[in-house]
């Protein structure tokens, strides 16, 4: 089991760097409002992701694809003004780099120049090589996003475990290599086999997160409302809850509805 290696007052690109090649585990949640994220970063969490997860989770949607640039923006925005520690990575939603290298450096650019971020992720290889080639030309870092590509959603038509057929696996090794030789400073693996991400993970110095691939990368990163059991419908096999806010929220909330409903809220020593 590994143990810390430093003690990192401010974790940056480079602390990431270093964790991996001092064999310490990165530890990486999500968070998308000031008080969430101040609870994570408070708790040591290394990395929080400012995710278009945000999509389905904060605002309800299917998929990830509807988020814009601009609310984007307003999370990260809220998230910066919480933290002390962690390294902040925010992703550029889904249109706002795929099709023009320009783009994309201005979609960067927005995002860390109006919420503070320190870093931006993107979902794909090769095909977003000069997206990736322009952003960091202009000296902002990139951590890249392989496997399950949920901007990609109607692409696959699933959300299967991807890489499993020789081809595809052959392409996963080759696109994190290039994302590595183009400056990427970390890769997120999402849904991939165990196997396979170990041996993109050793033949790697960046470092690789993992979300449903195994314990042989280099950290992991879940949503905070999956692990928190607030999202109860979802249950995918690498999800572990650590809390069932789900139901101890939803009682909560019906003790408050039953005590406004018999006056026992508010008592006497709560009002003035």
């Amino acid at each position: 089991m590994s143990t810390a290696k430093k003690d990192y007052k401010r974790v940056t690109v480079k602390s990431l760097v270093e964790m991996k090649a001092n064999n310490e585990k990165i530890s990486m949640l999500t968070a998308y409002d000031y008080t969430m994220a101040k609870i994570v970063d408070g708790a040591g969490v290394d990395v929080i992701l400012v995710g278009d997860s945000a999509s389905n989770v904060m605002a309800g949607h299917e998929t990830t694809l509807p988020i814009t640039l601009d609310q984007m923006i307003y999370h990260a925005s809220s998230v910066i003004r919480a933290i002390d520690r962690a390294l902040i990575i925010v992703d550029l939603p889904f249109g706002s780099y795929q099709s023009d290298p320009k783009e994309a450096l201005r979609s960067a650019i927005r995002i860390m120049k109006e919420s503070g971020g320190h870093a931006v992720k993107l979902e794909g290889g090769k095909e977003v090589k000069e997206s990736i080639k322009r952003i960091l030309n202009a000296g902002i870092p990139v951590m890249g996003h392989l496997g399950l590509t949920p901007q990609s959603i109607y692409k696959f038509g699933t959300y299967t475990v991807r890489a499993k057929e020789e081809a595809e696996a052959k392409k996963l090794k080759e696109d994190a290599l290039m994302l590595e030789k183009a400056g990427c400073f970390a890769i997120v693996l999402e849904k991939v086999p165990a196997k396979l991400a170990q041996e993109v993970a050793e033949s790697l110095t960046i470092p690789i997160i993992g979300i449903g691939a195994g314990n042989g990368v280099d950290g992991q990163v879940l949503v905070t409302h999956d692990m928190l059991g607030m999202t109860h419908e979802f249950n995918p096999r690498f999800l572990r809850r650590y809390l069932d806010l789900y139901t101890e929220m939803t009682n909560a909330f019906q003790k408050y509805v039953a005590d406004v409903k018999s006056l026992d809220f508010p008592n006497e020593n709560e009002q003035y």
